[in-house]
């Protein structure tokens, strides 16, 4: 039996997603690259099939702020493969001041939570056919300052950078939990990581002021992308955690999440939230 695996992995055009892919194809995989930027995704697909000439580099664009891109994005997907062992959902940004997607939705927790949460829910049952397959979000350490005001989920009141961040990366945790107990029995894992404060373009949306401290950090605290990103890779193939499942990793070892992101009742409320949002 073959051990290559199809991996779809998005956000994959630079940063700890392109690392990953670089990794993936290294150990012999399919990768299906997915990014926003055309010219952007097609120069990592060319350096991931430089390094490792002998896999099948394959690529999608999709806007993850455009839920109909997304849409889009499952459908070619499902059209493509015939079997998804793993889905790196790791397309990921933050907005300085309160954006609206085309869809009318504060854009942090657009792209970071239901691009993600939607590209996933109709990817699952392809998913699961595929037998053992990997369910593995990028979610944050931010996670831990996350509130979830189901009454004001976009922050038209008090809309801070990191508060929209912390609340998408706590939405991902808790979304991770919630499809532990839907896959029972079903031979897939769900499980999400934070990678490290990596040293990527995430936050070149950050205010002109934190510039300056944000470059100090980079250069003096931040890991690299390749180390970032080689989470992303452990779990999506390490065989440690194969039938582990509802994770939160940090430095490839399972970590108690924020006591918010333990509640179920608020996980199954932002899923049935969630899925009138996107329209499933």
């Amino acid at each position: 039996m073959s051990t290559q695996k199809t991996i779809v992995i998005t956000g994959a055009s630079d940063g700890i997603g392109l690392e990953s892919a670089s990794q993936l194809a290294a150990q012999g995989h399919h990768l299906v690259m997915v990014g926003r930027n055309p010219a952007k995704l097609a120069a990592a697909v060319e350096r991931v099939r430089t390094e490792t000439p002998t896999v099948v580099v394959e690529s999608f664009v999709c806007d993850f702020s455009v839920l109909a891109d997304v849409r889009r994005l499952a459908n070619d997907l499902l059209a493509a493969y015939p079997r998804i062992d793993v889905l790196v959902n790791n397309a990921g940004t933050v907005y300085d001041k309160r954006t609206l997607t085309a869809d009318g939705y504060e854009a942090t927790f657009a792209v970071n939570h239901l691009a993600s949460f939607l590209l996933t829910e109709l990817l699952l049952d392809r998913i699961i056919a595929s037998g053992s397959a990997r369910i593995v979000t990028t979610s944050s350490v931010g996670h831990y300052r996350g509130t979830m005001d189901f009454d004001d989920l976009g922050f038209e009141r008090g809309y801070q950078i990191m508060r929209a961040y912390s609340r998408s990366k706590l939405a991902n945790v808790l979304y991770t939990r919630s499809l532990t107990p839907r896959l029972a029995g079903t031979g897939v894992t769900a499980n999400c990581l934070h990678p490290g404060a990596v040293a990527t373009n995430i936050w070149d949306g950050a205010p002109a002021i934190a510039k300056p401290v944000l470059a100090i950090a980079k250069r003096l605290f931040m890991v690299s992308p390749a180390e970032g990103g080689a989470t992303l890779t452990y779990l999506a193939t390490n065989a440690e955690v194969e039938g582990r499942s509802g994770g939160y990793y940090e430095k490839n070892r399972i970590k108690e999440p924020a006591e918010l992101a333990q509640d179920d009742a608020v996980a199954q409320r932002l899923v049935e939230v969630s899925r009138k949002l996107v329209g499933l």
